[in-house]
């Protein structure tokens, strides 16, 4: 059970604790991932004190096959990436922070994943769908439905944030995540990339993973009930487990419009109809991301300059914004 509580934890925080688009990453196990264009490099503080790091070349599919690289499919294609990524580099970290931990074998590792992917399924599709179902009584509309359903959903989403981040290794891990955005923040601003240079930057970024999770979550809420109207109006009623099936189906289309929205919210950060719409993913990262040591800012930029390479004068010094870098 400790397991497979680790690993649903685990699948999470590769989500909410990684940055989206452009240079940004991930905060690992005593560490962080930095992806920028071409690569992406993970450095991680062992035991020893010293910082271990990892390079790895990366082109994305939708740079491979233009054709992928439209609205709406790179956004599904880019969560993909992002999942996988995150758990080789989590791993890798785990390997290198924790290697007095005992190894599993890989049957038991697919059997946690698989574990973990019906845990989610039930507290974040099934159970909601049970609350707002017995309520049906109270509306016909399948908007309604899905807004309530939806609601409950971030709701619960809330609420395990909160219930893990008291946890010891997760409030360290949130540390990281805030570290790699204060380097990020440093970079974009062209600043030398110094401990010292990210006092002044918070720890919350509007590219970052929770705020794409509670974006994700909202379109969830309109996107459901159109699906649900046009398959009820064909097809008949729906009842929790046809209509999770259903849901589970079009997750790709889902995350790829938020994709979509944060790709737009960022380039119009300036703007006060985006700043409100972000709003709620920026106080959300108030769970996901903490005050950072100097050493763990050391981590995140020696990741970074590692990233980058013999590249590194080539971009350090200016100043972007979303997506200047592709």
């Amino acid at each position: 059970m400790r397991k497979l509580l680790i690993q649903i934890r685990n699948s999470l925080l590769i989500l909410v604790s990684k940055s989206s688009i452009l240079v940004g990453g991930q905060a690992v196990i005593e560490g962080v991932m930095m992806r920028v264009p071409g690569y992406y490099a993970t450095a991680v503080r062992n035991p020893k004190g010293e910082i271990e790091c990892k390079r790895e070349t990366y082109i994305p599919l939708t740079e491979k096959y233009n054709y992928l690289n439209i609205p709406v499919v790179r956004g599904a294609i880019h969560l993909f990436e992002s999942l996988k990524i995150g758990t080789q580099t989590l791993q890798w970290s785990a390997e290198i922070a924790m290697p007095e931990e005992e190894k599993t074998n890989k049957y038991l590792d697919f059997l946690m994943n698989l574990l973990a992917i019906v845990f989610a399924i039930s507290i974040f599709f099934g159970i909601p769908y049970i609350i707002t179902n017995y309520y049906s009584d109270f509306y016909k509309s399948e908007f309604i439905f899905n807004l309530f359903a939806g609601l409950i959903r971030i709701l619960f989403f809330i609420i395990y944030l909160l219930l893990i981040s008291r946890l010891s290794d997760v409030q360290n891990l949130f540390k990281y995540h805030g570290a790699e955005h204060k380097t990020v923040y440093t970079f974009e601003s062209g600043k030398n990339l110094e401990v010292k240079e990210t006092y002044s930057f918070p720890t919350q970024h509007p590219r970052c993973g929770t705020s794409f999770m509670f974006i994700v979550m909202m379109v969830a809420i309109l996107t459901y009930a159109t699906i649900d109207s046009i398959y009820v109006q064909n097809f008949g009623d729906l009842n929790i487990f046809s209509r999770i099936i259903l849901h589970l189906l079009f997750i790709p289309i889902v995350s790829g419009l938020g994709y979509e929205f944060l790709k737009i919210s960022a380039r119009n950060s300036d703007k006060i109809f985006f700043k409100y719409l972000t709003k709620p993913g920026i106080w959300l990262q108030y769970i996901t991301t903490k005050k950072p040591t100097d050493n763990q800012v050391e981590v995140a930029i020696y990741a970074l300059k590692k990233a980058f390479g013999d590249n590194l004068n080539d971009y350090i010094g200016k100043k972007y914004k979303a997506e200047a870098i592709s």
